[in-house]
């Protein structure tokens, strides 16, 4: 679907910053997560005139903008917009920008760029930089500049058609500091943009996958968060086939996880042996293709709305390119001309969830601990955001979910650090829910300077920073792997309490799960920011236990 043009124009001509933010407030655009310099001067002024409309956000990093801007997406399902110079300011948000593009996440990078006329000129203006789209060009789908004023409106709509077309990944617009400050030669119209058509799912395909799954005697649905957005449709199809539905640890809260037909990655590596046909929905399907291993008796179907997604790894047998929303749909309507009648798996399922959640429970009882009392502190719809560290690990079965779009996870990019900037971009999103970071002392000091953000805009997160004075996971590795050779691996950490403090933010300091269910109901109802110190000594390492490659015959 083509952009739009509205009536509205300017009453003069614009500058380039003018133009720019008319742009982003004409899409939709109400906040940004930025951090200003020279090539943005313009830009930032524009801001100021639209600061009614358009809440500035500034970090003390550049790599917190775009975190932010993940985070706000992640919960919201809507564009996250960071805005930084070019050059090193940039190139800090790429760490940012591969996890969203790893989450698949639609975040809105904009920056800035040198003079056009010097554009790969090697002259060596502030921040200057060869390429810089396509240095991007890893981390964003699409990269656009804006070389005219009069061409702002079309390459922003053009980003906003990126964005809300296909595959949600971020998309990069740059913009040179002498197009931000020059005017218009004449009246620049908004432009609304439009999104392309979803590919119309191929009919033969659909009554294939029908046919399968009806006459499956073990079906089973797996999905990512590409099912976010059709979650009605997917447990109407789930419950017609009595099938489980297994979710990834992006795809958590697609069903209640108390829904009996909701299972983890980790049951479903248990039933793996049973599943005569796999509906794979939204999800790059990793665990199953590289951990558990291929099975020509398993059928397999994909329902993606990018059609090269993982298909080379293991060719399904059926291959729908569709929205996930469109697609079950139509399944749900078509399964029921070949499915039989099927016995209610419900308590079947529900026992081989609750005995694995024992047994792994059991083997890791510290983080299963700790993990409960967050869990049970927690509203329903309260957002929750792991930093990588062993309680993230640990949640991707052990965190009960209820709804979608309310855990964070750092995805195939494992970002240490990630994670306190992510949670005050979902906070920003969702202001009346509360919002729990979950990390570890080495991941959180990767962005510890935003607790200055936190405060100065009042984001009222509730920090869990789990101190053992060590890269925990490194340290573990070298203790059972290597003999106990030590390097590189333990922390000399500031003393929380002072260093807290110092920015006027609550603090707490405990050391066992009861002090912890204590202190974090007062953090969370005070609703201000605030950082909770866990001493811990370390926690069992979770790998062994979390998957293993299988075949039919067993494990190999």
């Amino acid at each position: 679907m083509n952009s739009q043009r509205s009536g509205a124009a300017f009453d003069h001509p614009p500058t380039g910053g003018q133009a720019l933010v008319r742009a982003l407030k004409s899409n939709g655009v109400d906040t940004i997560f930025g951090l200003p310099g020279l090539q943005l001067d313009f830009v930032f002024d524009a801001l100021y005139d639209e600061r009614d409309a358009i809440r500035v956000i500034h970090t003390r990093h550049e790599q917190a903008t775009a975190y932010m801007a993940f985070g706000y997406a992640q919960v919201s399902g809507k564009i996250g917009t960071s805005l930084v110079v070019p050059g090193p300011g940039v190139l800090n948000t790429t760490a940012a920008l591969s996890t969203a593009y790893a989450c698949n996440a639609p975040v809105l990078s904009l920056t800035g760029q040198i003079p056009s006329r010097s554009i790969e000129g090697g002259l060596g203006f502030l921040h200057e930089i060869p390429g810089q789209a396509t240095a991007m060009a890893s981390v964003t789908k699409w990269q656009g500049r804006i070389d005219r004023v009069e061409d702002t409106p079309a390459v922003v709509a053009d980003a906003f058609r990126q964005l809300n077309s296909g595959r949600r990944r971020p998309v990069l617009v740059e913009m040179p500091i002498d197009v931000t400050s020059a005017r218009a030669s004449g009246a620049v119209a908004d432009i609304v943009a439009g999104r392309d058509a979803d590919p119309e799912p191929d009919s033969d395909a659909l009554e294939a996958a029908a046919r399968l799954l009806g006459t499956a005697k073990s079906p089973a649905i797996f999905v990512g968060s590409g099912v976010f957005g059709a979650e009605a449709e997917l447990i109407n199809l789930a419950r017609m086939l009595q099938a489980p539905v297994i979710m990834s640890e992006h795809g958590m809260g697609a069903v209640d996880i108390r829904d009996p037909l909701a299972q983890t990655l980790q049951t479903g590596n248990d039933l793996w042996p049973q599943i005569d046909v796999a509906l794979a929905v939204g999800t790059r399907f990793f665990h199953p293709i590289v951990e558990w291993g291929r099975d020509d008796g398993i059928k397999l179907i994909r329902v993606d709305i990018d059609p090269e997604q993982s298909i080379a790894q293991w060719p399904p047998d059926v291959h729908i390119v569709a929205d996930a929303r469109r697609a079950l749909a139509e399944l749900g309507d078509r399964v029921g001309r070949h499915n039989g009648t099927r016995a209610d798996r419900g308590s079947e399922l529900a026992a081989l969830k609750q005995a694995k959640e024992a047994h792994l429970g059991n083997l890791l009882a510290p983080q299963r601990d700790y993990t409960a009392v967050i869990r049970r502190a927690l509203p329903k719809d309260g957002i929750i955001c792991f930093d990588v560290s062993q309680l993230h690990f640990y949640s991707w079965w052990g965190f009960p979910v209820y709804q979608p779009r309310t855990v964070i996870q750092p995805g195939y990019q494992g970002t240490l650090g990630y994670g306190y900037p992510t949670a005050l971009g979902a906070k920003v999103a969702y202001p009346d829910r509360k919002v729990i970071y979950v990390g570890g002392d080495g991941g959180f000091m990767f962005n510890c300077q935003e607790l200055s953000t936190a405060m100065h805009f009042g984001i009222s997160v509730v920090a869990i920073v789990f101190n053992d004075n060590a890269f925990g996971n490194v340290r573990r590795g070298q203790t059972e792997m290597f003999g106990g050779r030590l390097i590189s691996s333990d922390l000399t950490n500031p003393d929380f309490r002072q260093f807290v403090g110092s920015f006027g933010m609550r603090y707490y300091k405990v050391d066992c799960p009861q002090s912890l269910a204590i202190v974090l109901e007062e953090a969370l109802a005070a609703d201000e920011p605030a950082l909770i110190e866990v001493e811990i000594s370390g926690f069992p390492n979770p790998f062994p236990h979390m998957f293993f490659r299988r075949t039919r015959g067993g494990v190999k």
